[in-house]
């Protein structure tokens, strides 16, 4: 069993969003990425059969789809996809965000 605090040990940085791996392994593999206000995640997809789950734990943005068509994404909000559809994310505010994926690439 590991134990962690995304609040703690989670970085921003000033380019590029923090990331910190929490678990990976055959079954899932769970990140905390945190995005300062204005960076981006660009849409992609991955190649494979699985799912996703982005829950936004902190802050506020936008889930992206397919042709950059946005949603409002806010703290409690919790997609969940196929892997194999293009998501991505922008914040608008300081965000932080928890992405698990089944079965990890």
């Amino acid at each position: 069993m590991t134990k962690h605090n995304i609040f703690d040990e989670g970085p921003f940085k000033d380019t590029g969003y923090g990331m910190l791996w929490l678990h990976d392994s055959a079954n899932f593999r769970i990140i905390n990425f945190n995005f300062k206000a204005g960076q981006t995640l660009p849409v992609h997809s991955h190649d494979m059969d699985g799912e996703l789950s982005i829950v936004i734990l902190e802050g506020e943005g936008e889930f992206l789809g397919a042709d950059n068509a946005a949603s409002p994404a806010k703290a409690g909000d919790v997609l969940v996809c196929p892997i194999s559809t293009p998501h991505g994310i922008r914040s608008i505010t300081d965000m932080r965000v928890l992405v698990t994926i089944a079965p990890p690439p």
